[in-house]
């Protein structure tokens, strides 16, 4: 068993770094401070062929392995976050949907404005009232003729206000077994954009609202009874988020052990208390644990989707250490680290984030238990009373 990466891998890996630095790095950080999209940079990704690593060729792709763009991404997310969130719309994001489901026709005429770099796509799913509680949506679906009428309200839209397109999860009826996603652009009758609202992070989101929403049948990825079918590209839109967690988490990690080695304190460098060397090696075996179920993860899936207990695990830890090793950074950076002037506190917003995005590290832990245990557990409350309803799966 080989953990090293092999001669393909470590040469893709070093030209993404260099590739990185030279082209993004003046402006790395700058994007979300000025509440502004890279798009210059969406095209310098989409010219080296790096919108589109893990898409089938026939699709426009490259047919790239997971690995192999789950690499691209951290050292592109090291460098500028802001682009990585460009890599993960063409890669990881809402367009696997599109390009696992969608019609030829659909897919021939979104798929190539994404892949270039000049549109943007997401996934809507979250609901004022179905968030961790996915199967809960509200957003109603159905079909009359050739067209398709939406009804209801989304939040949390990434990237929304300037989005094109949107991979709205929808309920055709009115249970789990009903649910499935319809593509839904910018323009279409009775969708309206909500203001433009900011996270923690800076990055901008908004609501989505469909009041008799009209749109093709043909714009129908998944219908009803489709659920499973959703979360088995979700689980690689999961990968893009660990990722880019644990490169910024890497990032934190690696200005940490310079500023110990330069700063000093008492007369000696921060790098001499023992209290700092138990925080860095702490936060070196996090990092070095996490990658390791990211890359299982990866590798196991090929050019396909992960395993979900592999995905699950990966992002529950991921996320988790990710803003532990961020929080360890800024302690080691002290005042510097809470300044706005470095980048430090600006990804322990960042990796905070994606503990709730995607999946929050409690609920994949529910699905982890789920798996080993051999059962499923409803989160429900009892409808007769008495203990939680449990099911062998």
């Amino acid at each position: 068993m080989d953990f090293n990466l092999s001669e393909d891998l470590l040469e893709l890996q070093k030209w993404a770094k260099n590739f990185a630095k030279e082209k993004f790095s003046e402006k790395a950080y700058t994007w979300t401070k000025n509440h502004k999209v890279p798009w210059e940079n969406a095209k310098i990704l989409a010219e080296n062929g790096l919108m589109g690593m893990t898409l089938p060729i026939e699709d426009g792709g490259q047919g790239m392995s997971l690995v192999e763009a789950i690499i691209v991404m951290e050292e592109v997310a090291k460098v500028c976050p802001s682009t990585a969130d460009m890599l993960q719309v063409g890669n990881f994001g809402a367009i696997r949907q599109l390009a696992a489901y969608g019609s030829e026709e659909l897919k021939q005429r979104v798929l190539p404005t994404i892949l270039a770099g000049e549109k943007l796509i997401s996934v809507a799913m979250s609901e004022p009232n179905a968030g961790s509680a996915v199967t809960d949506l509200k957003t109603k679906a159905r079909i009359e003729g050739d067209k398709v009428i939406i009804n209801g309200s989304k939040v949390f839209n990434t990237h929304g206000p300037h989005n094109s397109y949107y991979v709205v999860w929808v309920n055709f009826g009115d249970s789990v077994k009903t649910c499935g996603a319809v593509l839904v652009e910018r323009g279409a009758p009775g969708f309206t954009i909500g203001k433009t609202e900011t996270h923690m992070s800076g990055e901008e989101h908004c609501a989505l609202y469909f009041e008799d929403c009209e749109v093709p049948v043909g714009h129908i990825l998944v219908p009803d009874n489709g659920f499973k079918r959703l979360f088995t590209m979700f689980n690689i839109e999961r990968m893009g988020n660990t990722s880019r967690s644990l490169a910024l988490a890497q990032a934190a990690f690696d200005m940490a052990v310079q500023h110990a080695k330069e700063r000093e304190q008492f007369g000696r460098p921060l790098a001499e208390f023992q209290g700092t060397q138990w925080k860095i090696a702490e936060m070196k075996m996090k990092l070095e644990a996490g990658r390791l179920l990211l890359y299982k993860a990866a590798t196991n899936a090929d050019k396909g989707a992960p395993n979900p207990l592999d995905a699950n695990m990966a992002k529950a830890y991921i996320n988790t250490t990710a803003f532990e090793v961020a929080h360890e950074a800024v302690q080691i950076f002290g005042g510097y680290g809470y300044s706005t002037d470095y980048p430090l506190e600006y990804i322990f917003r960042r990796v905070r984030g994606w503990m709730i995005a995607g999946g929050t590290p409690e609920v994949l832990k529910n699905k982890i238990a789920e798996d080993v245990l051999g059962m499923r557990f409803s989160q429900r409350r009892p409808k007769t009373g008495g203990e939680k309803v449990v099911t062998k799966s």
